[in-house]
């Protein structure tokens, strides 16, 4: 259930910053560029079409979540997770992306966008590899409950005489 919350935010988190990225002119990827062959890109750039972009992206963070899950994590440090987030930048806007037609060529997108878009998947990755390392390396969690809600002694304090005894 973790990882699904782990993807949940990360898609609501990051796909609303790559929507706001866009209607501000940073990127001229439509954020609903996944869904490109389903729907016509005249609608993916109006309001409706920015919330199936969203929706899309979520769904996209949500499998990525469960496969870095998967495959990663037992790595600890953000490090993975920034590596994963380029890793998927790279398939998507150099390999699969114009591969596909869902989007211009990179030699035919603008600086801002690419380095937006570079950014905006190296921090998603970062989001999505640390949460998942922190919830599977976080040793604290894995103690007995009863354990730690018990106050714990201290070994080396003295214990104090009581004078009515």
């Amino acid at each position: 259930m973790f990882t699904l919350e782990i993807g949940l935010f990360g898609g609501l988190i990051w796909g609303g910053i790559k929507g706001v990225f866009y209607f501000m002119r940073i990127t001229t990827v439509v954020p609903g560029f996944m869904v490109e062959p389903f729907f016509k890109s005249h609608f993916l750039k109006s309001q409706p079409g920015y919330y199936v972009g969203w929706g899309a992206f979520i769904v996209f963070s949500l499998l990525a979540t469960l496969i870095y899950v998967l495959l990663f994590r037992k790595f600890s440090g953000p490090v993975p997770g920034i590596l994963y987030g380029i890793a998927w930048w790279v398939i998507l806007f150099v390999l699969a992306g114009p591969a596909l037609h869902l989007m211009e060529p990179l030699r035919k997108l603008s600086m801002n966008t690419i380095i937006s878009e570079f950014c905006l998947y190296l921090l998603w990755g970062l989001f999505v590899g640390y949460s998942t390392a922190h919830e599977y390396t976080d040793e604290r969690k894995r103690e007995p409950q009863e354990v730690s809600d018990k106050p714990q002694k201290n070994p080396l304090k003295k214990p104090t005489e009581n004078p009515q005894h």
